[in-house]
């Protein structure tokens, strides 16, 4: 008797595209003699909810590249506006998926365990149709850095807003409060779960007025009255988006 196939409930996808502005053609860049896109991959294969990790991209280098590390590639749009919008477009062909989880292809020091945890949120929350990961925030500069997004949550860990601003506002600056347990400020990490429903509607939304202002696509999920979860970890990954943060990884890796 054959073996019933199990359907693919929860996948991860790696949306890669070839053009960046501030480091062209960085997934291909090759760090300890593998692309950064490889590097990739093999940290998403570490984690143990994901039942399929899927490449998106609309180039065939990229593509050929995936396909000779062995992953499975998705060839999607040349013309998506968004990484959200290339995962929507992935996973179309994949219809019993119903958490996605998207892991740019620039996160080569992904941490499996807290995506794995994106997963057992959206698995126990049924009311929730999207989750994120933020760190706590202990330095100065960082907080007011503009390129440094952070988030404010609620008790229950729904997120309230995010902002390149420091938020929550203190209206009276105390140093104290970078060391406060629990942590007063948090970095949003730009890894996200879908539920399915949500993310196959997102792409049909217009961009909505405060994600216009901020240039954060996740504020037209809440001003949509949707609910996201926010999981706190400790370790704060490093995605690579500049020359500095290649050099970076490349120095850690030979470490």
């Amino acid at each position: 008797m054959p073996t019933p196939i199990t359907p693919l409930r929860r996948i991860l996808v790696i949306p890669a595209r070839r053009r960046s502005t501030r480091l062209p053609d960085k997934m291909l860049l090759r760090a300890a003699g593998k692309s950064v896109i490889q590097h990739t991959y093999e940290a998403a294969q570490s984690v143990r909810h994901a039942q399929l990790v899927l490449i998106a991209t609309d180039d065939e280098e990229i593509a050929a590249e995936c396909r000779r590390f062995g992953a499975p590639v998705v060839m999607t749009s040349p013309d998506c506006p968004s990484g959200t919008d290339r995962v929507a477009e992935a996973v179309a062909g994949y219809p019993a998926a119903e958490i996605i989880v998207n892991l740019q292809g620039d996160e080569p020091d992904a941490d499996a365990k807290a995506i794995d945890r994106l997963f057992e949120l959206l698995e126990s929350t049924p009311s929730a149709a999207m989750a994120t990961l933020a760190t706590p925030i202990r330095d100065r500069h960082k907080l007011d850095d503009p390129s440094c997004v952070k988030v404010v949550f609620a008790a229950d860990g729904r997120a309230l807003y995010f902002s390149r601003s420091p938020v929550p506002h203190a209206r009276e600056w105390d140093d104290r409060l970078l060391a406060a347990e629990p942590a007063t400020f948090h970095q949003h990490i730009g890894i996200y779960g879908y539920r399915r429903s949500l993310l196959m509607q997102m792409p049909k939304w217009p961009v909505s007025p405060l994600e216009q202002i901020e240039k954060l696509e996740q504020l037209r999920v809440l001003e949509n009255g949707e609910s996201i979860l926010v999981a706190v970890t400790q370790r704060a990954t490093r995605g690579i988006d500049t020359p500095e943060d290649f050099a970076d990884f490349v120095a850690r890796r030979a470490a």
